[in-house]
């Protein structure tokens, strides 16, 4: 593992505002968003999502005309990057274990730069850069089979009683679409294998009690997958954005598709960061795998 590098900025602010391009490009033309709408809320959220982004590989996706235009996946940091922007070099399996010099979003010009370049959507690891072995998270994907998100809201609470059980705390998350997410965060001692099991007992759950057509996918638990960060906007056609909730609001009537990036932007400024307890781990899961 290698440190973060790049050059000094300042901890606060911006490094230099940032240069929109084309900030009038229609993004969601069925709601009448553009490119600034979602450069403004990623703006304004940056306080709250950066926390969640900081000292972490990041992937790009870019956009080459907004969301649901091609895109590609990007692990190096771009050549056409600025050169104050960080990276951390980390190796990749799909490489053979060839060192990646990832980007790293600790700041917010960092963040508004790569929504310019066209990142609708953020992605990270599950751990940080200084233990890249170490994820801070258990992930617990719920993916529907074809039914209604009823039942992914019904699978999240079955889990939630099962983790309850084992005296664990979770956050919960709409994706933006048909799944959700159901968040562990864990101390950084467990390795990727633990969480992966772990992940797989909690499935076995859901199989004991008959929910059948929820998968809970647990395959993002590893070494270098890259997960949805909170507080995303996804590039759907109702610009949902990967919200966390309250647990008593995670029931069958849920709508995801209802957290618009408004919408996120007063329920931050009403309740702070749902996901907080995600950037404090102190959970251990070894004694359940």
């Amino acid at each position: 593992m290698e440190p973060v590098q790049g050059s000094r900025q300042r901890r606060s602010g911006l490094r230099r505002p940032p240069q929109l391009h084309h900030p009038d490009q229609l993004w969601w033309p069925e709601l009448g968003l553009t490119k600034r709408d979602a450069f403004d809320y990623y703006d304004a959220i940056a306080p709250t999502v950066l926390p969640h982004l900081r000292r972490r590989p990041f992937t790009i996706k870019q956009h080459y005309n907004g969301p649901r235009s091609p895109f590609r996946w990007i692990k190096d940091k771009p050549p056409d990057a600025p050169a104050w922007i960080p990276t951390t070099a980390q190796p990749a399996k799909s490489r053979g274990g060839a060192l990646v010099n990832y980007v790293v979003v600790n700041e917010r010009a960092t963040l508004l730069w790569l929504v310019d370049y066209g990142c609708v959507d953020l992605h990270v690891w599950t751990a940080r850069v200084d233990k890249p072995d170490r994820p801070d998270v258990v992930l617990l994907d719920l993916d529907p089979k074809d039914t209604p998100f009823a039942r992914v809201a019904h699978a999240a609470l079955v889990i939630a009683e099962t983790l309850e059980a084992l005296g664990l705390e979770s956050v919960p998350m709409t994706t933006g679409g048909d799944g959700m997410h159901v968040r562990v965060p864990i101390v950084r001692r467990s390795g990727y294998d633990d969480a992966r099991a772990f992940a797989q007992v909690v499935a076995g759950t859901l199989v004991r009690v008959g929910v059948r057509d929820v998968k809970l996918d647990v395959k993002m638990n590893g070494h270098g997958q890259q997960v949805v960060a909170p507080y995303s906007i996804r590039p759907l056609p109702t610009a949902a954005v990967a919200t966390p909730l309250r647990w008593e609001e995670v029931e069958p009537g849920l709508e995801p598709g209802g957290f618009t990036p408004s919408v996120v932007l007063r329920r931050v400024a009403e309740h702070g960061d749902l996901a907080e307890r995600l950037l404090h781990g102190g959970q251990s899961v070894a004694r359940v795998v």
